[in-house]
């Protein structure tokens, strides 16, 4: 059964993509393991593949003595010369086994060995394949959805696009031709695993590198990347020539190469902004298409204001807050979006709380309002080298407003502790003893109907970023804050 086998090692080869002497070890290591079963392990047996006659040979290996303690791995001398008459004690003679009488079970054994090797070499070059294609955009034919899995057949092998990769807003069907981002290759027992993806953003950035030859060629970059999948995204791009506009070459002749990659995407909206290097510039252009009136920029927690029109205030924002977080996430700052006529009311009123709560003129206030200082929380716990950098303001008139500062949290914090009453007559802390929370936020949170910490405790950051405006990172941390003093 076994014999004549180089036309069979030939063809498994060739179909399989395996090389020769992987098929060849995985024989020679079923017969193997046939030939112990049939003969023990007590004998030392060894199986090599003889081209010429097309089979594998076995061999029954046994040291030459004087005296033969164990027939299975010793031989005399006598016995030894009739195979080789040079022997002498202390060789190793190789005696040739029939390996005709192996058996039905023996011979289902090999089988198996045999399949097992194959599988095994199968699975290894397709990881070896597969292995540096991570980060390729990867076609193939959905097959079968199993437990929300996308089963997505490549050819050799199968791909899976788990739920979390997918975009709830697309529809998977078997037959289905599918393109999808190569995420991750897992090695198992069960042979390496391929996972796919429509939802990661790098899918998309992917798709205008397919479609602009200029990306390609490196004259166009793609900075970053925003994107709520099947709804919106964002990109910025940069060009290193002066010559190349990059959002017209993103964009392509009447919006052809930009419409290829929607289309890919089943009508995903997507907006490409220039990248600047002034971040002001930058956050302007991710915004859009809303225009900005101002920018105020503060350094120490990577975050600005953006002053908008009243009546740009809505596309700003965008739906469900949509916009903002996009260019938050394409900038990587944090946004905060005002309109022109909200931010003279605020500013009006931090400032008369700056020289109520402590004490200073106008123009002191209006200061430590234009330099990122909108309240006495703020003062109270700024570094002395951030304090610094206020002008006209000696070392000690600065201490003395930081004291002042302090005295008033301290009093406010006191003053927090009395409880508010809630509807069914209980009653609760109020949110301005929550760390974290200043006016500005007492403000935002109010204007969204949330008076109570229990009410915000109950919000994730990003629904009570969408329903206040508060940045997202901001709002886990005055979540996890209103949980602690919930308790």
């Amino acid at each position: 059964m076994l014999q004549n086998l180089t036309q069979i090692i030939q063809q498994v080869s060739k179909e399989k993509s395996l090389p020769k002497e992987m098929l060849i070890e995985a024989i020679e290591a079923a017969m193997l393991t046939a030939a112990r079963k049939k003969y023990g392990h007590e004998r030392e047996i060894e199986a090599r593949y003889n081209e010429e006659l097309g089979e594998v040979e076995l061999f029954q290996f046994r040291t030459v003595v004087d005296e033969v303690a164990n027939p299975f791995t010793e031989v005399t001398v006598n016995e030894a010369h009739e195979l080789d008459p040079d022997a002498t004690v202390g060789d190793s003679i190789g005696e040739k086994l029939d390996n005709k009488f192996l058996g039905r079970i023996a011979a289902q054994t090999a089988k198996q060995v045999i399949i097992q090797k194959v599988r095994d070499g199968e699975r290894d070059v397709i990881y070896g394949e597969y292995k540096d294609r991570v980060g390729e955009l990867i076609t193939g034919i959905i097959r079968r959805v199993e437990k929300g899995n996308v089963i997505i057949d490549l050819g050799r092998t199968e791909a899976i696009m788990p739920p979390k990769e997918q975009v709830r807003t697309e529809e998977y069907r078997p037959g289905d031709r599918i393109q999808a981002y190569f995420l991750a290759i897992q090695k198992n027992t069960r042979g390496p695993s391929l996972v796919l993806s429509r939802k990661d953003k790098n899918f998309m950035t992917k798709l205008f590198e397919m479609e602009v030859p200029e990306i390609g060629e490196g004259i166009v970059e793609i900075k970053s990347a925003a994107r709520e999948p099947g709804f919106r995204s964002k990109i910025a791009v940069y060009s290193r020539d002066h010559d190349v506009d990059p959002v017209g070459a993103c964009v392509g002749m009447k919006g052809s190469r930009v419409q290829s990659v929607v289309q890919e995407l089943r009508g995903e909206k997507i907006d490409i902004v220039n990248w600047d290097m002034d971040t002001a510039k930058f956050v302007c252009n991710a915004i859009a298409p809303a225009e900005v009136a101002r920018v105020i920029i503060n350094d120490k927690d990577k975050s600005m204001e953006i002053v908008v029109p009243d009546d740009q205030l809505s596309l700003a924002i965008g739906k469900r807050g949509q916009n903002v977080r996009l260019a938050a996430e394409l900038t990587g700052w944090n946004i905060d979006i005002y309109s022109e006529s909200k931010l003279d009311e605020m500013s009006k009123k931090a400032k008369k709380t700056l020289v109520d709560g402590l004490g200073v003129d106008e123009g002191t206030a209006t200061i430590l309002y234009s330099h990122a200082f909108r309240s006495p929380e703020e003062i109270a716990t700024a570094s002395a080298d951030q304090l610094s950098q206020l002008p006209g303001l000696g070392e000690v008139r600065l201490q003395e407003i930081q004291e002042a500062a302090k005295a008033y949290v301290e009093k406010k914090r006191l003053e927090g502790f009395k409880e508010a009453i809630i509807e069914d007559g209980t009653t609760e802390k109020s949110l301005s003893i929550v760390r974290g929370i200043g006016p500005q936020t007492l403000e935002l949170l109010a204007s969204a109907g949330i008076t109570l910490p229990s009410q915000v405790a109950q919000f994730s950051a990003d629904e009570l970023s969408q329903k206040t405006g508060i940045p997202e990172a901001k709002a886990q941390q005055i979540i996890d804050s209103c949980k602690e003093v919930v308790g």
